[in-house]
């Protein structure tokens, strides 16, 4: 089978928005040198060909670029970017990006003359997947264009190629990964490759191989320039590229690095080729352990982590929570004490202290004598469970896809990656070799989900199944020794390069053949270093058999299952095909280690950093509410009747058209001469400015817009103002009594508890969603784009570890404050059925029981306690002794009535609006949110009142106010605590003489204004 390739629409205009960029440029033939055969000699019949110089000035550069730039909706440039001529191609991975430039080259050569060309990619994966697209699409483009380009990958040992590549007069391309271009083209490193290129060669005639190279002036694609290029702008890979004496750069990827964008001429980005139909839809199926006994001492390392100072380790480790356990992960360096930051879990408590990280061995040591390898855990005892899950549900998700397009001629492919060849191979002495673990899982999933389901399958599709037995569907594409054995290695040695070409030459010899349905082969492992390496269109499930790290990016887990599928003969299933029903053939599952919501979302966020800034449509809408400066620095607030009519002159003056600023506009601000009229010429500056916000929003933001702050303290506005006076009632400490019967709260507690009581049952979580559109950006960045499908739930039972001992009792004491006689009581008295949860859940059962305990205790004092006010008060200091820190706009606002010039709040809905109300309200005078160090204590601990408020004289009866806000007012939707610990201040606050305070717990400032309004 061979691969069929057609001209798509969104791939040509690529092309040509980097052809049209050198409008004006003549068609030059190969530009003539006298060649240097070697030995000092010229030889007079010897020439070489280079490209011809670039002939048009930057000015008509800039012209051809902006006029590029309108025609596509993107942010025009004002002058031609960069020292160099460098253009930014953005293309989302699976939309053809080598296509693409592949047939740029073709372009240019037919419209300029242009012949030598050299393309460095950031990995021995890529640069093989560029070298076998040259390959397939040999014919398709020798056809089109009634030429071949010669190509071949650079290597130093072979000098005759560069040698052809400078005197021959047709088109060639060099293929580099960087790697190699490192070595070989730093001329201040002392190795063979490098010797090579920069040293004269008696096998090439004593000349230097990179002076031939440079004078064919090439030009120079750089796929994936983020990796490529780096982010230090001197390092040896970006000092290298100019020893080539480059004509141009031309810069593809789906995620260019920001500072390294110049000219950007075409822009086909993640949420457009989504919408378009261009690539797959995305479904998820997050794979998880809900609960844990947090007994079994989890541990995972994740990566050592080498910066300027001692390794860093990335740990994943149980930790207690308000209601339970959570797995956390934390960067942590040696001595760090894992029951200590767990929240003392008992688990920890034998020496799980980081003794030692090596760096070099990518090892963790404990003080217990525990060592683990990166990638590897100890105490998650469902792992194997998990894994397991993973593999069935993948191999379900690919029968129900294979089913569908089995009569269409379609092969499904499923992809594993794994971190470990043992997982899949395991070679013993001489030459025996076995399946690894999750090989010989997958060969029973596969017999049993196939028994499962082999009754609802056509006759065709099941004789199919049925003549391919388990052990021949299934194959591995490992990096390879020279004795053909899979092995373990990266590419960051020669060696190791060598190792992984072997894998990715027979990974791309058989990208066809996997398309077959002659081969039997349909599930894939791979290792998961070589996720580039990957790229083969009829991957519709990729399963990921490892727990997700914070390195690898979701986007990279998906992005080798994005390119639409070909049938039997090769031909793309897209819209030409399909019509509008691209996404019911073409779908990507993917089957993750993690909970669903975890999965989608950091997905859905990288998309959205990913995406470039779309253009805001321009409305009333986009100046409404604004407060813009005039002329003479006065602020001015857009209401929406002065929205409406910037808006209308924009449309009049010829500078907005459906929503989008026209080329009049970007020509008239280039050249100083918009006009707004009359009326709105005193706020032309601002107005300008928010138009800029279209292409950047970041451009109308305050500069501080998006920065931490500190806010002041008003010493004066304390003083003067008349909070002083609410301040000297409020100030005043107390001290409570309190006398409850044991017997009461004993019983009390029996019964919630026999009530209440529950820990989490264990099971392992499949939930599924998918993506059918994206919306815009803001959809990604609210995680909203995905819509949650079904979830389902499989039990499972995880031992309780014997090596961890609790004193229940004692820890219950603890938590509770309560004698041991009277903890005893109550666990004797509940059900033994309750009881028993302990056994299954013991950190849950303590955290819980306590919980119910303090609830019960908090009921019983309250009904009698007494508050007395003393002699001491709270000092001043304590509204300057804490920072008061927060962001504009997120968790913070400015303030003018409060005693801080900057109120933050703990949340964003209820305490926010409250806070904007004070402010604005006329009837508040002065206000604040009280400092932590303010506080009432209370038999459950020190409560903290939120606001104190103080209210013009005579605009309410109460003038004096300390507020609690809460998102409900219902007594049912808080917690006994929390009720109880309200009800100590209300008594609190009664019980200082001759008070005009009034307390109350409020969820709006409607409600504040209805108490203060009342007798």
């Amino acid at each position: 089978m061979k691969l069929r390739y057609k001209h798509q629409r969104f791939q040509t205009e690529a092309a040509r928005a980097v052809t049209n960029s050198f409008k004006g440029q003549p068609f030059i033939d190969p530009a003539e040198f006298l060649h240097d055969v070697g030995q000092g000699r010229i030889n007079y019949g010897e020439h070489g060909f280079a490209n011809a110089p670039l002939l048009i000035d930057r000015t008509q550069l800039t012209e051809n670029v902006r006029a590029v730039q309108l025609a596509q909706g993107l942010n025009p440039i004002e002058y031609f970017e960069g020292d160099d001529v460098t253009l930014t191609v953005e293309m989302e991975t699976g939309t053809g990006k080598t296509y693409t430039y592949i047939k740029t080259m073709y372009e240019l050569n037919k419209l300029y003359g242009w012949t030598k060309f050299i393309i460095v990619v950031p990995s021995v994966a890529i640069r093989e997947g560029v070298l076998k697209s040259f390959q397939t699409m040999d014919d398709h483009f020798g056809d089109e264009y009634g030429k071949r380009m010669q190509y071949f990958v650079y290597n130093s040992k072979q000098l005759s190629k560069i040698d052809a590549f400078a005197t021959d007069s047709g088109m060639h391309c060099m293929i580099i990964n960087t790697q190699a271009f490192n070595s070989s083209f730093d001329d201040t490193a002392n190795n063979a490759a490098s010797r090579i290129i920069f040293d004269r060669r008696d096998e090439f005639g004593s000349r230097r191989p990179i002076d031939v190279i440079a004078k064919t002036h090439p030009i120079m694609i750089i796929d994936e320039p983020q990796s490529v290029l780096g982010a230090n702008k001197n390092n040896r890979t970006r000092q290298g590229l100019r020893l080539f004496d480059p004509l141009m750069l031309l810069l593809y990827s789906a995620t260019h690095r920001e500072g390294d964008i110049y000219n950007m001429v075409f822009r086909l980005d993640a949420i457009d080729a989504y919408n378009r139909k261009l690539v797959k839809k995305i479904e998820v199926k997050g794979i998880s352990q809900v609960g844990s006994t947090a007994t079994n001492g989890f541990l995972c390392l994740e990566e050592i982590v080498i910066g300027k100072g001692n390794p860093q380790a990335r740990i994943s480790f149980d930790s207690k929570t308000a209601s339970g356990t959570k797995q956390v992960t934390r960067l942590v360096g040696e001595g760090y004490d894992l029951f200590e930051q767990s929240g003392g879990l008992a688990e920890y408590r034998d020496r799980c202290i980081v003794k030692r990280i090596d760096g070099r061995a990518g090892t963790v040591e404990l003080l217990n004598g525990t060592i683990l390898s990166e990638g590897t855990m100890t105490g998650n005892v469902h792992e194997d469970a998990i894994r397991r899950e993973q593999i069935r549900e993948t191999i379900r998700s690919h029968f129900e896809r294979e089913r569908m397009l089995f009569s269409k001629g379609i092969k499904v492919l499923s992809l594993f990656f794994i971190d470990k060849v043992e997982n899949y191979r395991v070679y013993g002495s001489g030459n025996s070799v076995s399946l690894g673990r999750f090989a010989e899982i997958f060969e029973q999933e596969y017999i049993n989900v196939l028994n499962e389901n082999i009754d609802i399958f056509s006759p065709e599709y099941t004789l199919y199944l049925q003549s391919h037995p388990a052990s021949t569907v299934h194959a591995g594409y490992f990096s390879q020794d020279k004795k053909g054995k899979m092995t373990d290695t990266k590419e960051t040695t020669e060696k190791g390069r060598d190792e992984a070409l072997r894998a990715y030459d027979l990974i791309m010899r058989n990208k066809e053949r996997l398309l077959s349905f002659d081969e039997p082969v349909r599930f894939i492992f791979s290792h998961s270093a070589l996720k580039e390496g990957w790229d083969n269109p009829n991957v519709f499930q990729i399963c990921t058999l490892k727990d997700s790290d914070n390195l690898t990016k979701k986007r990279q887990e998906v992005g080798r299952g994005m390119r639409l599928c070909v049938n039997k003969n090769g031909e793309r299933q897209d819209q030409d095909v399909l019509g509008e029903h691209v996404f019911d053939t073409n779908i990507l599952t993917v089957i993750a280690s993690e909970s669903y919501e975890k999965f989608a979302k950091q997905l859905q966020q990288e998309i959205a950093e990913a995406v470039a800034y779309r253009p805001t449509v321009v409305t009333a809408a986009l100046f409404e509410g604004r407060i813009l400066s005039d002329a003479n620095g006065n602020s001015v607030k857009i209401t929406s009747e002065l929205a409406r009519d910037i808006h209308e002159e924009l449309i009049s003056q010829g500078y907005v058209k459906k929503g989008a600023l026209t080329p009049k506009y970007h020509d008239d601000k280039r050249n100083g001469t918009l006009d707004f009229g009359d009326d709105l010429a005193n706020m032309s500056v601002a107005i300008a400015k928010v138009l800029d916000s279209v292409f950047d929003p970041k451009a109308a933001a305050p500069s501080n817009g998006r920065k931490r702050r500190i806010g002041n303290f008003d010493a004066d506005k304390f003083a003067n103002s008349r909070f002083k006076g609410l301040w000297e009632q409020i100030n005043v400490r107390s001290v409570y009594t309190v006398d409850f019967s044991s017997d009461e709260l004993i019983e009390k507690s029996i019964e919630q508890i026999d009530l209440h009581l529950n820990v989490t049952e264990i099971h392992i979580q499949v939930t599924t969603g998918a993506m059918e559109n994206i919306r815009d950006r803001e959809a990604l960045e609210s995680a909203s784009a995905m819509t949650q499908g079904k979830t389902i739930r499989k039990s499972v039972h995880e031992a309780v570890s014997k090596s961890v001992k609790y004193d229940l009792v004692g820890d219950l004491v603890r938590e509770t404050g309560l004698t041991r006689n009277t903890i005893i009581r109550i666990l004797k008295g509940i059900s033994p059925g309750k009881f028993l949860l302990f056994r299954v859940n013991p950190e849950e059962f303590i955290i819980k029981v306590a919980s119910i305990i303090n609830d019960c205790k908090a009921i019983a004092v309250i009904k009698k306690i007494t508050y007395s006010p003393t002699d001491q008060t709270f000092d001043t200091d304590l509204f300057t002794v804490d920072e008061v820190r927060g962001v504009v706009g997120d968790n913070a606002m400015e303030s003018e009535k409060s005693l801080y010039d900057l109120v933050v709040i703990d949340s964003k809905g209820t305490e926010m609006d409250f806070a904007k109300q004070l402010e604005s309200n006329s009837d508040v005078e002065v206000y604040t949110k009280l400092p932590r160090g303010f506080y009432i204590n209370t038999p459950m601990g020190q409560y903290n009142p939120d606001w104190a408020i103080v209210f013009r004289e005579g605009s309410v009866k109460h003038v004096y106010f300390i507020a609690e806000t809460k998102g409900s007012m219902r007594e049912v939707d808080l917690r006994e605590t929390e009720k109880s610990k309200i009800a100590c201040a209300r008594r609190h606050f009664a019980s200082l003489s001759n008070s005009t305070v009034k307390y109350d717990v409020v969820k709006s400032y409607q409600d504040l204004y209805n108490i203060v309004n009342n007798q």
